[in-house]
């Protein structure tokens, strides 16, 4: 007999019954279908009704295991959906650490940039303060020009400066005619004794006489307070005329004061100084009378520049051999060729001296030199 879903088979022939439930409820097979216990007929209620029980709890077994497998997938679906999000926030990590590598390496290139603008931010001050300050110097050194064109535009400017040179000029050019008073210098023909300096025959450019100047000539020649130069360019002593020796060294002496005097209102310093003495009158020359090797100049280097004795030059004849005293006459010639070019006039040449005097002294008196 089939008792729902339990097979219950009929009586044996001994009167026991065959219980075997093979399947369940659920049409499951049930372990121990294969061998069935045999329950007698007195025992079968009190089987049926553990039987009962049996499937009772089994019904609840399983709604339970529904419960619990329903709350299992919940579960796993919890967990998936965490797994889900932690894989999630992990590549949400490893994306945040990207850009905080890249975060940090801004802020190094913001930090360099920052230093870069610190400094140049500095030496754009320093060069803001530099200009700052050329900005006043330039302000000052305009008020200065400012000034100085109101003081050149005023009374005691550029006109008061010209009046007063034009004044010192005007003194200069008094005193020098006074020098020309004292010491006139005029033409006139006549055969000199020697060899006139201030003639105009031919000569070495360097003021060395030439070998044939030893011959007299007739030419035009000058003379200070009616005395002419002459000399013998020879090498030994002169035993000529004395008078014409002493009217030379009279002239030369002249000369000299003459040049010494125009040189003092001129304010000129000399290159080749004087040391008058009338008639015995000297030229000084501060160059070594021979050429020195570099040796001997680095040798004599401190002496010469502690010392510097300047070496003097008759200008006169008497004792003298001629060279040393138309040596004398070349610098004294030399000195009106230096005030020559200070008025911007070009000497007449190296044997000219009267004639270089005169050409100064009629510079100098000219309106020319007023204007100059």
């Amino acid at each position: 007999m089939d008792t729902d879903g339990i097979n219950v088979p009929d009586r044996s022939p001994d009167g026991s019954t065959d219980v075997a439930t093979r399947m369940n409820f659920d049409g499951e097979a049930i372990e121990g279908a294969d061998n069935p216990k045999i329950v007698d007929w007195e025992d079968l209620q009190q089987e049926l009704a553990r039987l009962w029980s049996l499937s009772s709890a089994l019904g609840k077994a399983k709604e339970r295991k529904a419960s619990l497998a329903r709350r299992l997938e919940s579960i796993i679906e919890v967990r998936k959906e965490s797994i889900r999000q932690h894989n999630e926030l992990e590549e949400m990590k490893q994306k945040l650490e990207v850009k905080r590598l890249a975060l940090s390496s801004s802020s190094m290139d913001l930090n360099k940039t920052s230093e870069n603008v610190k400094n140049q931010k500095d030496r754009l001050s320093a060069a803001i303060r530099m200009l700052l300050v050329a900005g006043k110097t330039l302000d000052a050194g305009h008020q200065q020009l400012q000034e100085a064109n109101r003081l050149l535009s005023g009374e005691r400017g550029y006109g008061n400066l010209k009046n007063l040179q034009k004044l010192l000029r005007l003194r200069q050019q008094h005193m020098i005619i006074q020098v020309s008073t004292l010491y006139p210098v005029n033409g006139m023909n006549e055969q000199a004794f020697g060899e006139t300096i201030d003639s105009h025959s031919d000569g070495y450019s360097n003021g060395s006489p030439s070998p044939n100047e030893s011959r007299p000539s007739h030419s035009s020649s000058l003379t200070i307070l009616g005395l002419q130069l002459t000399i013998l360019p020879s090498k030994k002593k002169f035993f000529g005329d004395k008078k014409e020796v002493q009217k030379s060294a009279s002239a030369l002496g002249y000369v000299a004061h003459a040049v010494s005097l125009i040189s003092s209102y001129l304010d000129v310093p000399l290159r080749y100084p004087l040391r008058l003495g009338g008639s015995r009158s000297y030229i000084h020359d501060y160059a070594p009378l021979v050429e020195m090797t570099s040796s001997d100049l680095v040798a004599n280097l401190a002496s010469t520049s502690m010392i510097a004795k300047p070496t003097e030059f008759p200008l006169f004849l008497e004792g003298q051999y001629t060279t040393r005293a138309t040596y004398a006459i070349f610098l004294l010639n030399k000195d009106l060729e230096q005030l020559l070019n200070y008025i911007g006039v070009q000497s007449l040449g190296p044997r000219h001296v009267l004639a270089n005097l005169k050409e100064l002294m009629r510079i100098i008196q000219s309106e020319e030199y007023i204007c100059w």
